[in-house]
């Protein structure tokens, strides 16, 4: 039986003392029993946590009443077993590297499309004014060998910070289209539309990412699962486990890495 529940969220939101707050938020997550990561930066939060549904539920909500995390948003899903080892709270300079200081998603929000939204312009060929749409994954090559969106360009990264030098190099494939970047929860594709857009590409980004996408909008067009980072390994798109072995091994342990 699942009984184990599963939270995934991110928010930029300026924080000005991560390093003082780290220690406070282990505490408080120890003390609710929870596992998982948990990264802190000055442009703010990203976590992965798991445990009894009432003590991730209450830890958000304590999280919440902090007016700098009201608008913090969690993606759900269920598991058997605790699939993280420990609890880690981690103070770093970005919440997902991407190198690019300019790059302020709390300044401002790239348009985001809704997973509805994505499915329908799929189903049609086209976005609503007649546009092709390109679906651009912006994981690391690794994660998109468990799955992704059918015809998803995949530019073959080994890690998020050689996106822009990849977007530089294969952006011809994107000038005139509207673009749909998509990661696991949102927070790379949130940086990656940002990005696009200051390089002149009319890019949007996936809200809630494909787990977003599989809580409202299901499988369709979406092939394979997703990986996750943590000893669930890959989520179908029912938001379960997936019972195929890895394809290949994830390059960092368990639990360790926080990613979206």
């Amino acid at each position: 039986m699942a009984s184990v529940l599963n939270v995934s969220a991110y928010l930029f939101t300026q924080i000005d003392d991560p390093a003082t707050l780290r220690p406070a938020l282990r505490e408080r997550a120890v003390a609710a029993r929870l596992k998982g990561t948990i990264i802190l930066a000055e442009e703010g939060i990203n976590l992965f946590l798991a445990g009894a549904a009432a003590d991730v539920r209450g830890f958000l909500d304590d999280l919440r009443a902090d007016e700098r995390f009201a608008a913090l948003t969690a993606k759900e899903s269920w598991s058997a077993e605790q699939p993280f080892a420990r609890m880690l709270v981690k103070h770093k300079r970005e919440i997902i590297r991407m190198d690019r200081p300019t790059v302020r998603p709390g300044a401002g929000r790239a348009p985001a499309v809704a997973p509805e939204t994505l499915r329908r312009w799929l189903d049609q060929g086209h976005d609503d004014a007649g546009r092709e749409v390109v679906v651009l994954d912006t994981r690391n090559a690794f994660e998109v060998d468990y799955g992704t969106f059918e015809g998803a360009l995949d530019w073959r990264i080994d890690r998020f910070t050689q996106f822009p030098a990849a977007a530089e190099e294969h952006g011809a494939q994107l000038a005139g289209k509207t673009v749909v970047s998509f990661c696991t929860g949102g927070i790379r594709c949130e940086k990656a539309a940002i990005h696009l857009r200051e390089s002149g590409i009319d890019a949007y980004q996936l809200d809630g990412g494909i787990l977003g996408y599989f809580a409202h909008a299901g499988a369709a067009h979406f092939r394979g699962d997703c990986f996750v980072f943590d000893g669930r390994e890959s989520l179908t798109p029912a938001l379960t486990p997936a019972l195929t072995p890895a394809l290949t091994p994830a390059p960092a342990a368990h639990g360790e890495r926080c990613e979206q």
